[in-house]
């Protein structure tokens, strides 16, 4: 409901905020930002028996609504972005997927158009710097060691817009790409790696602050060689991501992170393709072709998991309701803690006077019932 001179007055909901949640809250929107108060007499609309949070942010997103960020047409693209909007992620990183440096890198550019117009938050490079024995679905063909001089190309190709580049650290040209990336204020995040425990600690040290999907496409914990997850997992300095959609992970694992990463030190993404918030059928991840049954993504040759469908509201919901995970340390994960990572924390990541207007409405089940982004509303919870 808009009030007076472009003010909305949002009433009586549980309002998630960085100190705590507020029962019988207000939210305050005027114009496109969080206002700190509203003048008298300005109609509310009453959410009484809601939550209202953050926007949510993925860091880690390959596509949706049937659209793929790794091809297709901006139009296509923004598809994709529209579908996970409607799904309560109102910041959203594209990630790409291994393929030619040169295709790669006319992606980047197309994309970094999209992040100049505000539509995307920036770009993600997941491959080619990867291991071949922990590729999972991407092509081995395409696979190369992390060059730094390759790494500054696409670097370069975002024209700025690079967030974060997911490299098997172990690789010739591993540490020293994780030093380039660090120096220029681009994420190194270890993932598709078959590093060891002690090649994963040399990575944190030379810079690396992120664990793509942690405990997918790596080795498993082991008594004896604990590997990547062990390091990753200890560190104060590093995040890891998790998806949570009860096919890449147990809940056993996740609670396992929770517990000794802690709510400050976990990002919860999607790692969608272009199935999710579309349905089943045959689609192709890159240069692969991918079959998506009953909402789950696997490669059609060899099945390996390829992505996943998820959306974040489910991932949300999964986490209070069946993780049993409190309230404010899901909103930290899915919100502020990838918020800050991306250096958007100033804009987004929760409800604050002065940040944007980006948020999500939940009923007593934590289903959505409305979005808005930038004080328009995405999904009008008073219109269903």
């Amino acid at each position: 409901m808009a009030g007076r001179a472009g003010i909305t007055v949002l009433s009586g909901a549980r309002v998630v905020l960085p100190t705590g949640t507020v029962y019988g809250g207000r939210v305050i929107v005027e114009g496109s930002t969080i206002a700190g108060s509203a003048p008298d007499g300005v109609p509310s609309l009453d959410l009484t028996g809601h939550w209202v949070v953050p926007g949510f942010v993925d860091m880690h997103n390959h596509g949706g609504g049937g659209a793929s960020f790794t091809s297709g047409t901006p139009e296509d693209v923004l598809k994709g972005v529209r579908t996970h909007r409607e799904h309560g992620t109102t910041t959203l990183v594209a990630s790409t997927v291994t393929g030619d440096l040169d295709v790669l890198a006319r992606r980047a550019a197309l994309l970094a158009e999209l992040v100049q117009q505000g539509d995307l938050a920036g770009v993600h490079f997941e491959g080619p710097f990867i291991s071949a024995c922990r590729k999972g679905a991407h092509s081995e063909d395409l696979l190369r060691d992390p060059d730094p001089a390759e790494v500054r190309k696409l670097m370069d190709a975002a024209h700025g817009t690079a967030k974060m580049f997911t490299l098997a650290t172990e690789l010739p040209g591993g540490i020293d790409s994780v030093r380039l990336l660090a120096e220029h204020g681009v994420i190194a995040a270890v993932g598709h790696t078959d590093a060891t425990y002690e090649q994963t600690v040399e990575a944190i040290e030379a810079g690396a602050t992120v664990a793509t999907h942690l405990f997918n496409a790596m080795p498993a914990l082991g008594h004896r060689s604990p590997g990547p997850i062990a390091a990753l997992l200890e560190d104060e300095r590093v995040t890891v991501e998790l998806i949570n959609d009860g096919t890449h992970l147990h809940p056993a694992a996740l609670e396992l992170a929770f517990h000794h990463a802690g709510p400050a030190r976990v990002a919860l993404i999607t790692d969608a393709m272009d199935a999710a918030g579309f349905g089943d059928g045959t689609y192709l991840l890159g240069p692969l072709a991918v079959e998506v049954k009953e909402g789950v993504a696997r490669l059609a040759e060899g099945g390996s998991i390829a992505g996943s469908t998820l959306t974040l509201d489910t991932a949300f919901k999964r986490a209070v309701t069946i993780d049993k995970l409190p309230v404010e340390a899901v909103v930290q994960s899915i919100s502020a803690n990838p918020a800050r990572l991306l250096g958007v924390y100033d804009k987004v990541g929760s409800l604050e006077p002065g940040k944007d207007a980006d948020l999500v409405v939940l009923d007593s089940d934590f289903s959505l019932v409305g979005v808005m982004r930038k004080g328009e509303w995405v999904i009008d919870p008073q219109l269903g």
